[in-house]
């Protein structure tokens, strides 16, 4: 590992050198390329350095104890070498995670789709309040939210939505909610107070630039129409609606939100690419599955992840155990805590995996 560790802090030496050169500044491309590598290999250093220290101050605290009689200096440096024993560990600990594979994708804006299930009325409702959910805790982050597409009921639930959350490492976040969310409450439409089990999906899908998806003009077909729902006088009387149909996957993307043909073309491609770039994804985790075993919940869409039970205020994610009594900052956007665990879990996971090879 410290052989490694050498060889970054002497490569993040050279990316300082380099994007100090009048030739990489002129170029912005290569100059922006090469600050991203050297953002990423800062953290590492940094710990690296201060790990160095730590362990320079062990010697030097051992030293003191060898040599110094004055009581009250040893009592010092005692404290020193037990705090930077401490120190040396926990640093440790944290270079093991810092040297993990990183996933390509976690830098990555993402879109997010939610899709009813059991339940009827209810899991739309459903849908819509972990839909606000969501649009809540990015605005925690100051992430950009923008939906794409979206199916409502008339009594404020949603079928289907899909929205694209723009900020940095989003996907590395929200990447952990994919799977069967589980709600238990007293439906508003339910007379007899009896306590129903409805369920929602969450997909999060890494956004996919052209250049990660190539889409063949044939293989498409684009319709434009006249928008229809709830979207004002504007989007219902010109032909903005766009929907866009694949051929080989069968794949079909609708979309109105947007007054302009050419931004809802822009929104329906741009959810195309993510659900084509899904795909291969999935095709690679499939193929990797040891891999796929020592992640916590980052693919598989038909794992019940999570229960909101409303009569008790918990919300239980299944996963990894975690049992949470305050539902209501939870539904508020309050998802931190949950994210926080599901990532320490999937590293820890990872960490055991690394130590057996």
């Amino acid at each position: 590992m410290f052989d490694k560790l050498d060889d970054l802090v002497f490569r993040y030496e050279q990316l300082t050198q380099e994007v100090n050169s009048p030739d990489v500044v002129s170029d912005m491309d290569r100059f922006r390329k090469l600050m991203k590598e050297q953002n990423d290999l800062a953290p590492i250093v940094e710990t690296f350095t201060a790990y160095k220290e730590a362990k320079q101050n062990i010697e030097d605290s051992l030293a003191i104890l060898e040599e110094e009689s004055d009581e009250e200096m040893r009592e010092l440096a005692k404290e020193e070498l037990n705090e930077s024993k401490a120190a040396v560990e926990e640093y440790e600990k944290k270079l093991k995670i810092l040297l993990l594979p990183k996933d390509p994708n976690d830098d990555k804006n993402v879109i997010v789709e939610i899709r009813s299930g059991a339940g009827g009325d209810e899991a739309a409702l459903f849908a819509a309040e972990i839909y606000r959910m969501y649009v809540h805790y990015a605005e925690t982050r100051h992430w950009k939210v923008e939906t794409l597409e979206c199916e409502e009921i008339g009594i404020g639930g949603m079928k289907y939505v899909s929205f694209m959350v723009t900020g940095q490492g989003a996907y590395s976040v929200l990447k952990y909610e994919s799977g069967v969310h589980r709600v238990q409450r007293v439906p508003e439409t339910e007379s007899g107070g009896r306590i129903h089990t409805s369920t929602i999906t969450v997909a999060v899908m890494p956004e996919a630039e052209e250049v990660d998806v190539q889409i063949d003009d044939k293989d498409i077909r684009i319709d434009v129409m006249r928008a229809s729902g709830n979207g004002g006088q504007c989007v219902n009387t010109t032909d903005s609606a766009v929907r866009l149909t694949h051929y080989p996957t069968g794949i079909v993307i609708y979309s109105q939100t947007e007054k302009s043909q050419i931004q809802n073309k822009a929104k329906a491609f741009a959810l195309l690419r993510a659900k084509l770039y899904d795909i291969e994804c999935q095709k690679a985790k499939d193929a990797e599955t040891e891999a796929r075993r020592s992640q916590i919940g980052t693919g598989d869409r038909s794992e019940k992840i999570r229960t909101y039970n409303f009569p008790q205020g918990r919300v239980t994610d299944h996963r990894i155990g975690l049992t949470l009594y305050k539902l209501d900052k939870i539904m508020n956007g309050d998802i931190q805590e949950i994210l926080d665990a599901c990532i320490a879990a999937d590293q820890a996971a990872k960490l055991a995996k690394m130590n057996e090879e």
